[in-house]
């Protein structure tokens, strides 16, 4: 009778250990860390380049100057509806131009963004590019860098979203793309529209001071970085777990 009184609190022990187990990797996977990349000015240094093409777009088409302010964030359908509706002729050869522009352009990483990526893929963390590019871009960015598919996860672009930046329908659809909770997840972003995007996800958002200076863009994310150059993936939960 001792025996068998023992083995069955052994027994039990052991069905209890276990469900203690399943519980922690239950709380550890909704507890799951996801990270979410812009493309141009968060992880490519593109955004200068970009600046100027717009800012002559703007003037040539519409006289407007500095108009790349007002188009950072949204995809080149947004823009064609919201500036060139009844410009045919101009969408044309923005495009032409446009599509030019990008295959010579320079596609260079922003300081410490490889690294910061590996590190986060070595502690087992989720992560995307959500951008307003469309393919076409991609392609010319995939060229240049064929690794960045492995860096992360999942790699969005603006055909898999009706709503850009500054609503954040991107973002959460990155998030359902990583199953995160918005609470668990982190947004890297430089643009004003991509920051308030971010924002509004429920994610914590780190600003980058790449595009806008870091007094402009301070009070519209809850921390702001020059670049990822000593961003680890413990400096992020020092940020906010």
């Amino acid at each position: 009778m001792n025996n068998i009184f023992l083995n069955n609190i052994f027994l039990n022990n052991t069905f209890l250990n276990n469900i203690k187990g399943i519980r922690n990797l239950r709380m550890k996977e909704e507890k799951r860390k996801a990270v979410l990349f812009d493309l141009d000015g968060v992880v490519l240094d593109t955004e200068t380049q970009y600046t100027l093409f717009w800012d002559k777009q703007g003037e040539k088409y519409l006289g407007i100057k500095n108009f790349c302010c007002r188009i950072k964030g949204q995809t080149l359908t947004q823009i064609f509806e919201a500036y060139f509706a009844a410009m045919p002729e101009a969408r044309l050869e923005i495009v032409d131009r446009l599509n030019a522009f990008e295959k010579e352009m320079a596609y260079e990483y922003i300081p410490g963004a490889v690294d910061f990526m590996l590190d986060l893929h070595r502690h087992g963390v989720k992560s995307a590019i959500v951008t307003s590019s469309n393919e076409a871009k991609m392609e010319h960015v995939y060229r240049a860098h064929p690794e960045l598919k492995e860096l992360v996860d999942v790699i969005l672009t603006g055909e898999m979203f009706e709503r850009s930046k500054p609503a954040p329908d991107c973002f959460l659809l990155g998030m359902k793309r990583l199953c995160a909770l918005p609470e668990d997840t982190y947004v890297f972003e430089d643009s004003f529209h991509g920051l308030q995007a971010g924002m509004d996800c429920g994610a914590y958002v780190v600003g980058l001071a790449t595009t806008n200076p870091a007094d402009a863009i301070a009070g519209k994310a809850h921390f702001v970085i020059d670049d990822f150059r000593g961003m680890t993936y413990d400096k992020l939960l020092e940020l906010h777990r």
